[in-house]
């Protein structure tokens, strides 16, 4: 077996992509997608809403989610937090109209891998998803020299003073500081001391 350090000087990463689950209810924008990831060899499966996206997360384990931010029953947000809390590992990329940072501050709050306003060439939309899931096996499989001093638990604060210590494994996860309210995101290293 080959040191996760030694890794790290690999450069581009081609991680293997065989399935991705589109949801997104408008039907032009579904095809869009499916054609430009089946030109590429990768198959699709759509699903229009958060009840046929669950199904299809369950049953197929896609290995790749691109997720609209506005969808009929549940937003996209609710969507992505639900499959990041059932599995991390499964990289979310939103694609949507809405290009706002509040939109895009929510999306990395609930987990998303990625975000991309639409339009979007179909180029740019398979580089993204190559990108994205190439920075998710990273994070997963190679060592941070940063972390090894400190690859257990990180520190940080709230703006309130409220001082957390928190799993590794929880990075880039949201939560919501209970002292005052304020959402937060655990960060990738500890704050400095």
């Amino acid at each position: 077996m080959v040191a996760p350090e030694r890794w790290a000087n690999l450069g581009l990463v081609e991680v293997p992509i065989n399935l991705v689950l589109v949801v997104e209810d408008d039907p032009d924008a579904a095809q869009f997608v499916k054609a430009a990831l089946e030109a590429k060899h990768i198959g699709v499966r759509i699903a229009k809403d958060g009840g046929q996206a669950q199904a299809s997360f369950q049953m197929l384990k896609p290995d790749f989610i691109i997720v609209d931010a506005i969808l009929p029953g549940e937003s996209g947000f609710e969507i992505c937090e639900r499959f990041k809390n059932l599995d991390d590992s499964v990289p979310v990329l939103f694609l949507t109209a809405i290009d706002m940072d509040d939109a895009r501050d929510l999306a990395t709050r609930v987990g998303a891998d990625g975000y991309l306003t639409k339009p979007v060439t179909a180029e740019t939309l398979v580089a993204k998803v190559q990108e994205v899931a190439e920075a998710v096996w990273r994070r997963r499989h190679l060592v941070d020299e940063d972390r090894e001093h400190d690859h257990e638990r990180i520190r940080f604060s709230c703006t309130c003073g409220k001082r957390f210590k928190v799993s590794a494994t929880h990075r880039g996860k949201s939560l919501t500081c209970p002292q005052c309210g304020e959402p937060l995101i655990v960060p990738k290293r500890s704050a400095p001391a």
